[in-house]
């Protein structure tokens, strides 16, 4: 007995179970009921994916509806404050009082849904967080720092939702020098 030539392709493991008395329209009637089996299974494959992206499809959409839901839910007791803020208008001590603690609730919700102010106010300019309205000379800070707030700028977890409306330093002018000889 000789052994294998290892260059010599091996046989399928299908020929290899097949009987040797099979015929050629056995194994052609085998070959089919297997391609069937495989185009069946290729189907029912493409099926469960369509299904998957249809299904992936609807949660996004829900996320996307209902994702502030609980951002909304934080929100409904500042909207009974200010409500009852206007209510109770007659008394501007009242009704400040009432802004203020109409603004702490606010506060608080931002805080739970992860959104933090930027209050940049005597901080050097970065361009990545706070937008320049206006630039203004000052002796007092160095040139790039925020000297003013406009509008507060806002992070949603350490994501910038909207930058710091501000204006920025620039070197003070200096007097000129009089003209010499006149």
């Amino acid at each position: 007995m000789t052994s294998p030539d290892p260059t010599e392709p091996v046989a399928p493991v299908d020929d290899v179970q097949a009987a040797p008395e099979a015929t050629p329209d056995s194994r052609l009637e085998e070959a089919e009921t297997r391609a069937e089996q495989h185009r069946a299974d290729l189907l029912r494959a493409i099926a469960e994916l369509e299904n998957y992206r249809k299904r992936a499809a609807r949660e996004v959409e829900s996320a996307r509806q209902f994702g502030v839901e609980r951002f909304a839910a934080e929100l409904l007791p500042v909207a009974d404050s200010l409500a009852a803020g206007i209510e109770a208008a007659a008394d501007p001590a009242t009704q400040v009082e009432g802004q203020k603690a109409t603004l702490r609730l606010l506060g608080k919700a931002f805080e739970r849904a992860g959104i933090a102010a930027v209050d940049p106010a005597g901080l050097p300019f970065d361009p990545a967080l706070h937008e320049a309205m206006a630039t203004r000379p000052s002796a007092e800070h160095a040139p790039h720092t925020v000297l003013q707030v406009i509008q507060r700028g806002y992070l949603l977890n350490g994501r910038l939702l909207r930058p710091a409306r501000v204006i920025v330093s620039t070197a003070a002018e200096t007097a000129p020098e009089p003209a010499a000889g006149g």
